[in-house]
């Protein structure tokens, strides 16, 4: 009997986390369909900056402006775009298990690499390792919005035009669909302007007031849009890995349910025939 009891408290248990998975899979549920509404909604303004800066790229010269000015690559710096929270799958570990490869593959390429580290989770992970991290940001958890990505855009901004750093890249996990997110590396510093087609894009402008406050406004504007994109991103990839990994939690608890209570059953059924057994040898001992 107390094999039972056992067997009966572990059912309990598991029908009591079953109920807690199924709760965080509908939270994710509704907080992924408001993540992925924000980012599709991002992608054309994304998109249309993206444009208006090829449109100019027959006419800007890379001594135009510092966030186009290409050095030699001796600081570089990775921004990880990560979680505050676990519970989603590989998202986490996938990101981090990738940046470790890039810091040791690329360790001859450059003089240094630091960090900036968006998440706690990211934070946790390169706490004590020996990686210079140049600032985070943690407990974005619902609160992403394009005020922080712009705070973040003008630390980095402000440490290249220092030339503090030579070069920086965005790591993330790029949002494909609820099932699948792929770590990407973009390069957001130098601004690399895509190639305009000169058949298309041979107009003369005119700037008023000037060349140099266009780009001026133009360009940390598109860093700040492509850092918000990349949170965005990250959000909507978040919320779909964590919703999927609560519904198979979700579902290996009823397999497990489902074992245990054949596994129950079976021990009571033992224990009722061991129980006539009993009775049967004690009624034929009367005899």
């Amino acid at each position: 009997m107390a094999n039972l009891k056992e067997i009966k408290n572990r059912i309990a248990s598991v029908k009591s986390t079953q109920k807690i998975t199924k709760a965080m899979k509908m939270v994710s549920a509704a907080k992924f369909r408001k993540a992925e509404e924000a980012m599709l909604q991002n992608r054309p303004y994304s998109d249309k900056i993206l444009e208006v800066l090829s449109s100019l790229a027959l006419r800007t010269e890379e001594a135009a402006h510092p966030l186009l000015e290409r050095r030699t690559p001796r600081q570089a710096a990775l921004v990880v775009f990560s979680s505050d929270r676990g519970l989603c799958g590989g998202f986490n570990g996938n990101l981090m298990r990738s940046v470790q490869r890039f810091l040791t593959e690329k360790a001859d390429r450059y003089d240094s690499i630091a960090l900036y580290v968006v998440g706690k989770k990211a934070k946790e992970f390169f706490k004590g390792k020996p990686v210079d991290i140049l600032g985070q940001r943690v407990e974005l958890f619902g609160k992403v919005s394009y005020g922080i990505a712009q705070e973040i855009a003008n630390e980095i901004v402000e440490r290249y035009t220092n030339r503090e750093l030579d070069q920086v890249y965005m790591v993330y996990n790029e949002f494909q669909s609820a099932l699948v997110q792929q770590v990407v590396y973009d390069r957001l510093l130098p601004v690399e302007i895509p190639e305009a087609d000169p058949d298309t894009s041979t107009t003369e402008y005119i700037y008023e007031p000037s060349e140099t406050f266009m780009l001026d406004w133009v360009l940390p504007r598109y860093v700040e849009v492509r850092v918000f994109r990349a949170l965005l991103e990250s959000t909507a990839s978040e919320h779909g890995a964590r919703m999927t990994a609560m519904e198979s939690a979700s579902n290996n608890a009823a397999d497990m349910i489902a074992r245990l209570t054949l596994k129950y059953n079976r021990a009571r059924q033992e224990a009722i025939t061991t129980e006539l057994m009993d009775i049967v040898n004690g009624v034929e001992a009367m005899r």
